[in-house]
């Protein structure tokens, strides 16, 4: 989708709220992704957790995977209920309360990434690596600047 967007002078985009803008990106991208998962029946925090389950198999707990996920939940979930649902459907198992995917939870997690993935092209769309590493940079160095953590997540 190409999309045509009006100029505007420096001095008209320099005078725009940060917070508008950010926030309306914000709710769009975050939007599209939960609308991808949503068709797997997943949520942000199903994506989270089959995500860091995978990358590092028989490390996390409910409560170190809890305390993780926990900053990015805007939703007030309840992650107990989220590991429930991944264990009923097969896709995640406990042994000593330590989890690890399971063949279709991995195969649900490689689904959810080319959705995932679908959502990231769509974003970039007319926009270069090294414009996208500067937005990167500029709102890193934005939250610093507003006390919070800039580095990239773990």
């Amino acid at each position: 989708m190409n999309v045509t967007l009006r100029e505007y002078s420096q001095e008209e985009l320099a005078a725009q709220p940060v917070a508008a803008w950010t926030g309306q990106a914000s709710r769009l991208v975050v939007g599209a992704i939960r609308a991808q998962l949503a068709v797997e029946d997943l949520t942000q925090p199903h994506w989270w957790t089959l995500n860091h389950v995978a990358a590092t198999p028989g490390r996390w707990t409910r409560a170190t995977l809890i305390e993780r996920l926990a900053k990015w939940d805007d939703l007030g979930i309840d992650f107990n209920g989220v590991f429930d649902d991944l264990v009923a459907r097969g896709w995640l198992t406990e042994d000593a309360g330590l989890m690890t995917l399971s063949e279709a939870g991995e195969d649900g997690r490689v689904r959810a990434r080319e959705r995932h993935a679908r959502v990231l092209q769509q974003v970039h769309e007319g926009i270069g690596t090294a414009d996208f590493v500067t937005t990167i940079n500029v709102l890193r160095r934005m939250v610093a600047n507003l006390g919070g953590d800039g580095n990239l997540p773990d």
